[in-house]
This record gives C-alpha cells, sequence and structure tokens, in this order.
C-alpha cells in the first residue's frame, strides 16, 4: 500500500531478458534500508526487490518485471528511464496523498500541457472505462503521483470513446518527479482511486 507521495526520483540502469524482465533501478534510498521482498512502488507499478547493493555509481535495487506488467503499462522500462519512486506505507506514517495500491488500471494519453502561472495544467485522455472513476476533485495517481482531477469531460474526439480530465501541477511536484517533465503524445499510467472503484461495483450489483 502507498500514498501517491514520491520519495525519490530513481533511474533505471539497466533492463535484462531473462524470462521475466530484470530492471536495476539507482536510487537514492539506503540499500541497507530496504528488504528483499520489499514493495517499491516505481512510477505507479508495485514492484517487489529481489536484489540490491550499492557501487560507484550510488545505490541500486532490481525487480522482475511481468510481461503482464509490460503489456498494461507506459513505455518507461527502458535504460535511463526516470521513475518516481514510492516505498511502502508503514503504519504510523502520514497519509499525505490517498490509497493507492500500485496496480495500474490503464494508460492515459498526454494531449495538451498549458502554463498557469508557475504551475502546469495538463490534460489526459483515458479509455472509457476509467472515465466513471473520476470525479472532479477526486483523486487520482499517474506515474504513482497523487493528484486531484480539476476537470473531466467526456471526449468524441476523432471517433475515440473516451474521457478526459484535467490536473494542476505545482511547481514542487514539477521539480521532485516526472509529472514535470510530461509533454504531449506521452503516455503515463493511471491507478483510479480505491474508493471510486468499491463504489462502482456496488452501482453496478444495484442496477441488476
Amino acid at each position: 500500500m502507498f500514498t501517491g507521495i514520491v520519495s525519490d526520483l530513481g533511474t533505471i540502469r539497466s533492463v535484462e531478458s531473462r524470462g521475466d524482465t530484470r530492471v536495476v533501478i539507482g536510487t537514492a534510498y539506503d540499500p541497507a534500508t530496504i528488504d528483499l521482498g520489499a514493495s517499491i512502488a516505481c512510477s505507479g507499478v508495485c514492484l517487489t526487490v529481489v536484489d540490491k547493493g550499492r557501487d560507484a555509481e550510488g545505490g541500486w535495487f532490481a525487480v522482475d518485471v511481468s510481461a503482464e506488467t509490460l503489456a498494461k503499462t507506459a513505455d518507461q522500462w527502458q535504460a535511463g528511464h526516470p521513475l518516481n519512486l514510492e516505498r511502502a506505507l508503514k503504519l504510523g506514517d502520514e497519509l499525505g496523498g490517498h490509497i493507492v495500491t500500485g496496480h495500474v488500471d490503464g494508460v492515459g494519453h498526454v494531449i495538451e500541457v498549458t502554463r498557469e502561472g508557475d504551475s502546469k495544467r495538463i490534460a489526459i485522455r483515458v479509455p472509457a472505462a476509467i472515465g466513471p472513476y473520476l470525479a472532479t476533485k477526486g483523486s487520482v495517481t499517474i506515474d504513482g503521483v497523487s493528484l486531484t482531477v480539476n476537470s473531466v469531460t467526456d471526449d468524441m474526439e476523432d471517433g475515440a470513446d473516451g474521457t478526459v480530465f484535467g490536473i494542476n501541477v505545482i511547481p514542487h511536484t514539477q521539480a521532485v518527479t516526472t509529472i514535470g517533465t510530461l509533454t504531449p503524445g506521452a503516455r503515463v499510467n493511471i491507478e483510479i482511486d480505491v474508493l471510486a472503484r468499491y463504489l462502482q461495483r456496488m452501482e453496478q450489483y444495484r442496477a441488476r
């Protein structure tokens, strides 16, 4: 379980196919404090630490990424790609964002980035199936970052059934996560609010 509050900006050092895909990630986390088997959210994807260490380049940990995860997430699994990192929530930790599971529900596409003062307003199109789970002033996780939904519009542009939602990204979030570098065309991992997931399921059950 996570909160969507990024605590390190890591970088993929290497990617190796070996059945599953072994990904080595450079991090500022002290490897001595990372347990093998621990969960770390990597740009919104909950992954298990299978190796760790420290060398001349600094600390690192390794994860195995399944073919299913590769198919269901954005194009982030390549050497040199930055990742938003968050370690698993501990009992007693401050819940600064919202409850995040690290299970990606779909991939969104950035369609517009505009400046509003020092902040950036980013519009993202998601598949129609995700639309019902988004609400103005609700929470959404984008590449592992907990953000507030500012607007939601069902969109049928070019015949593509989907929903467009907007977020506002303050300078601090731009500086400490990958969200500040997003440009139109970028693909991002989307996780809907777990509470919205259960409410939608309840509505479906009542409608039977």
